[in-house]
């Protein structure tokens, strides 16, 4: 394996996500949120009961650990998260995915959805989605 090819495996990976994500936002796919705020709070829809520890969440997205503080802050302000205390550290912070959430996550996800199947469903067949899908959890549990 070279590292060009990995360099060029890369930046293909990392250019069609983005130009997919661009078609996505354009689309409407995530309003009336951002899409890092989508990813919020359909990353806790998939957590045990909607909740994970601030710092759990912090591992799962792609923000910096002050950017998703005040993102929870504005999401819990427009009542689609709820933070508490953590039950065995004094300092750490659970954030919670509410009722009014979880609707939201799955209005806008079923729309996200439709939008997924439009733009990678049509490009792929469902053997390279396969193999698509295969490739991208190796590379995700990857740990040189």
């Amino acid at each position: 394996m070279s590292t060009r090819a990995a360099a060029e495996a890369w930046e293909s990976l990392f250019r069609t996500q983005s130009n997919l994500m661009r078609r996505f936002e354009s689309g409407g796919d995530f309003a009336p949120l951002r899409s890092r705020e989508y990813d919020v709070l359909f990353t806790l829809s998939r957590a045990r009961e909607g909740r994970l520890r601030l710092r759990e969440l912090n591992e799962a997205v792609f923000l910096s650990q002050p950017s998703l503080s005040r993102m929870v802050e504005r999401l819990e302000a427009r009542g689609l998260v709820a933070r508490e205390p953590a039950p065995d550290d004094a300092r750490g912070t659970v954030v919670v995915l509410t009722e009014d959430g979880r609707e939201m996550q799955r209005e806008i996800g079923r729309r996200h959805v439709r939008s997924i199947r439009r733009h990678v469903g049509g490009a792929l067949t469902e053997e390279e989605l396969a193999t698509l899908t295969d490739l991208t959890t190796r590379l995700r549990a990857y740990r040189p």
